[in-house]
């Protein structure tokens, strides 16, 4: 029998695993191909949202693999130095990939013993272990299980990662371009002379792999005044100060930009541009979709430009539905919508609410080699393993391509967003003949999206029929839960009047931020809150009947009795949970 069956066996015999989500793990296993209990450990984890060590755990059990204790706050600097000693003999790539794995070479005390080399890995079967022996002087290795978080701990004392870009610019001194006596427009010659002379490209590629590993959605470059530049970054949904760049002309870091990316013009700067670029980063590759737009300075005699930079990590795309979070009845009505062969689903929502996160995980649930999918967006962010993904471009732009979509046999469609009378049209037809269309709207809440819709000119007969579920939902910080700490009691009123109970706040449940060394400013990423309008027949009656005005309230209230949480309720139910605070849902949900 195949080990990876054997290994499932184990799962539920010894590990106490559901025989239901083993076997549909298992059935994954076939679909992917990869017949191993390391394949199968992976999907526990990845698609059924396994703790990553309890499911190693029982891998490292299975294959009687040893558990290795370690206290990472224990480690004195003799032991510091000892590994890094070790590492030193490792050739840099094997030991990039080693530390991306979580494989780790180490030992406890000042040197390797003789009885061998340790090495510590959360997946003790990966194949790229037995390629110590082959490329470092250590022969001889014993390999450990070790859990995954403590792994971390360790590689961040003994072997943090390091950004070669800005150690570059740390041992070269500062930066400095321009001077006091500089022309009032520096000239495209004085720039290259410039940028030549200094390290603004190691400043730019710097930047680039300080954003992916902040975990930063967006980089920001903005001129501060006619010698300095700021570089943001943003982190869960706040722009945070990276680096004030004196001495620096803002055209010469724009002009490095441009010449470090695809599809834009250096020498233009009076109109806006979009390009992108890739890189390397961590074994990765990332893209980056780079938007230039000319600004107005007080300088009047100077050419501005503000430069955003979006972070497109494919390693963010979410898969499985349910890692989203959504609260139990939002999910099962989501999930519904989606699995129902026609209909629109539509998601709203301001810019950076999670609108395009929650549209991938919906449109790889339904995914499968059996139906056709495709997806029409401009601009595309991420790649889409399986479905056909359009390219517009000058000569097929977006409704050319929605129009076309109709004519090429589709199950799925995916329409970026609804922009207008033309693309909602197309989007009511899709559904009308047959078609799963899940697409975008920018409403505050859900049922002002049926208001846009109808001002858009669709009728509210094909509202009614047509539409499966509009989901709205905003995103809020995590709470740290390395040091929140319960709400103090001068925050009591305003969580009174929010509607929490004095019960609930006495007993420590309700949480306020904090702040420490593993999270930023008390926060520690950002989960959703939303609010599910599903279309039940009385909601579509009342659409039907509306009339020339549709009728928001009536249609909330409708859908309050079938259990849908508004976007505060939601909130609050993630206060209740420890998940956020107060201060956060009260933001997100101002216009309530």
């Amino acid at each position: 029998m195949a080990k990876h069956i054997n290994f499932a066996r184990y799962l539920v015999d010894k590990g106490g695993f559901p025989h239901e989500i083993v076997d549909k793990a298992l059935q994954r296993v076939g679909e992917y191909g990869t017949l191993t209990p390391g394949a199968l450990a992976g999907i526990m984890e990845a698609d059924f949202l396994i703790p990553h060590d309890r499911v190693y755990a029982n891998l490292a059990s299975y294959y009687s693999f040893e558990e290795l204790e370690i206290d990472p706050e224990a480690l004195n600097e003799k032991v510091i130095k000892a590994n890094r000693a070790i590492l030193a003999k490792f050739p840099e790539e094997l030991k990039k990939k080693l530390l991306y794995h979580h494989i780790l070479p180490f030992t406890a005390h000042n040197g390797v013993s003789r009885e061998g080399l340790k090495v510590l890995a959360s997946d003790p079967t990966n194949k790229l272990i037995q390629e110590i022996p082959k490329q470092t002087p250590y022969k001889r290795i014993d390999v450990y299980w070790c859990r995954l978080h403590v792994i971390e701990e360790l590689v961040d004392k003994i072997a943090p990662q390091k950004n070669e870009f800005l150690k570059l610019l740390t041992e070269s001194g500062e930066l400095f371009i321009g001077s006091e006596d500089s022309q009032p427009e520096l000239s495209e010659q004085a720039l290259d002379e410039e940028i030549n002379k200094s390290l603004l490209v190691h400043l730019f590629e710097g930047a680039l792999i300080d954003a992916v590993r902040s975990d930063a959605s967006d980089i920001h470059i903005i001129p501060a005044d006619k010698r300095s530049v700021d570089i943001f970054f943003r982190v869960d949904g706040r722009l945070q100060l990276w680096l004030r760049q004196e001495n620096t002309a803002p055209e010469a870091l724009a002009a490095v930009v441009k010449d470090r990316s695809i599809g834009v013009d250096r020498f233009e700067r009076d109109t806006a541009q979009d390009g992108y670029a890739q890189r390397m980063i961590d074994e990765h590759l990332i893209r980056f979709r780079v938007s230039i737009l000319p600004l107005v300075s007080p300088e009047y005699e100077r050419r501005f430009e503000s430069i955003t930079i979006r972070v497109v990590d494919d390693r963010k795309v979410i898969k499985d539905f349910r890692k989203l979070g959504f609260q139990a009845q939002a999910e099962e009505e989501f999930i519904k919508a989606i699995t129902t062969p026609k209909g629109i689903v539509v998601l709203t929502g301001p810019t950076g609410s999670g609108k395009s996160t929650t549209l991938m995980a919906a449109l790889h649930h339904v995914m499968k080699p059996s139906i056709n999918v495709l997806t029409c967006e401009d601009p595309v962010e991420y790649v889409i393993r399986g479905a056909r993904q359009l390219k517009i471009s000058h000569k097929m732009d977006f409704e050319q391509a929605l129009r076309s979509i109709l004519r090429h046999d589709p199950d799925v469609v995916m329409v970026g967003e609804v922009r207008d009378r033309i693309t909602a049209d197309i989007a009511v037809k899709l559904a009308n003949t047959g078609h799963l269309t899940l697409t975008t709207l920018h409403t505050n809440d859900a049922p002002s999206a049926i208001t846009r819709l109808y001002k858009m000119g669709i009728e509210p007969f094909l509202l009614a029929y047509s539409i499966n579920i509009i989901i709205a939902q905003r995103l809020v910080r995590k709470l740290c839960t390395h040091c929140r700490r319960p709400l103090g009691q001068e925050h009591w009123e305003a969580a009174l009047q929010l509607g929490l109970s004095r019960e609930e706040l006495a007993s420590g449940s309700i949480y306020e931020p904090v702040g420490c060394a593993k999270c930023h400013q008390g926060y520690s990423g950002r989960i959703n809150i939303a609010e599910a309008l599903y279309f039940y027949p009385e909601i579509r009656n009342e659409i039907v009947l509306a009339g020339h005005e549709i009728d928001e309230e009536r249609i909330r209230d409708l859908a309050e009795k079938h259990g849908m949480l508004s976007m505060r309720q939601s909130g609050i139910d993630r206060i209740r949970e420890g998940l956020t605070d107060i201060t956060e849902v009260l933001f997100a949900t101002s216009e309530d």
